[in-house]
């Protein structure tokens, strides 16, 4: 399976690491979608804002502060991704355990990182 990947919590802000995931998940030529409370385009990445309707999910990468999560919870968990990532500062117990639940792979990992090295 080609590793799809969701970006929640994408921001058009060049400082902010959701920003440079997508860059370099567009680089290293994954398909990207991304999700983010305002609309906009990240490296011919089109930023959509709550519930877009698309394809299979193999990875959810978490840019997302464990408070504002529960908003999120049902549409990832009804995309039924292969594994979720929670880069530092998005670590959530509460999520990971209804992740495990359900057979989707929880890791504690840094996205940029993982495309960095290879092991994404």
């Amino acid at each position: 399976m080609e590793k799809s990947t969701l970006v929640i919590g994408a921001s058009t802000n060049p400082d902010r690491y959701s920003y440079k995931a997508i860059r370099s998940l567009v680089v290293h030529h994954f398909k990207v979608y991304a999700l983010g409370l305002r609309e906009g385009k990240v490296h011919g990445v089109i930023i959509s804002r709550p519930f877009p309707e698309i394809g299979i999910i193999h990875t959810v990468t978490m840019y997302v502060g464990k408070k504002n999560q529960p908003f999120y919870y049902d549409y990832i968990l009804t995309l039924n991704p292969k594994r979720v990532i929670f880069n530092p500062g998005s670590e959530n117990k509460e999520f990971e355990i209804l992740l495990a639940e359900k057979g989707i792979e929880v890791l504690h990992a840094c996205t940029l990182m993982m495309l960095a090295h290879g092991g994404y």
